[in-house]
């Protein structure tokens, strides 16, 4: 299985992906972007705010998952592999550009080698805000309330335009919730 968890920030992704490591200790974990050397110092690029242009910071992400790919993905199709984010994320955050032309530059970044189970932890306005109030938001998450929304439905409509085998499960739903939603679809 090649499984992603998707949900903009503060969804509980990482409190999901820890839960996994757990029940899945042989599973290769990783994470879009900065899963790579190299996909590292793009994440810190592009989340640092470092890319003037549009353009510039969606190929620093472009070129952080045609990495990954290559460096994760690949050597590890065999076996189980749990991220945190994928190229469903690439698409969605991609705002500037249209949804069919980012699958299509996306297909090119990743060989065409799409997750076999997608997780979308989905957050409410109410609680999105309640979230982010609590913590100190990276560059992306200054663009505002309305931004992450967008990008949140934008990561339903990809997966739905990728024909991709999905689950959308509401974040504000308790932990354990969550965990047993999570492990039925695995199932």
């Amino acid at each position: 299985m090649y499984v992603v968890i998707e949900g903009v920030d503060t969804a509980g992704k990482s409190t999901q992906i820890n839960i996994l490591k757990e029940k899945f200790p042989q599973a290769v974990f990783t994470k879009e972007p900065g899963g790579t050397a190299l996909g590292l110092k793009l994440r810190t690029m592009a989340l640092g705010g470092e890319a003037k242009s549009n353009v510039a910071e969606m190929f620093l992400f472009l070129a952080d998952r045609a990495e990954h790919i290559v460096e994760v993905i690949k050597p590890n199709i065999n076996n189980t592999i749990v991220s945190d984010r994928s190229v469903i994320s690439g698409i969605a955050y991609a705002t500037k550009f249209p949804l069919d032309e980012m699958i299509e530059l996306n297909k090119i970044a990743t060989s065409n080698i799409m997750p076999s189970h997608v997780i979308i932890l989905e957050l409410s306005k109410e609680e999105l805000i309640s979230r982010l109030s609590q913590k100190e938001n990276d560059s992306i998450e200054l663009r505002g309330i309305d931004y992450l929304l967008n990008i949140q439905n934008r990561m339903k409509e990809t997966v739905k335009k990728l024909n991709l085998n999905h689950v959308i499960i509401d974040a504000g739903l308790s932990i354990k919730e969550i965990e047993t939603k999570i492990e039925d679809f695995l199932k």
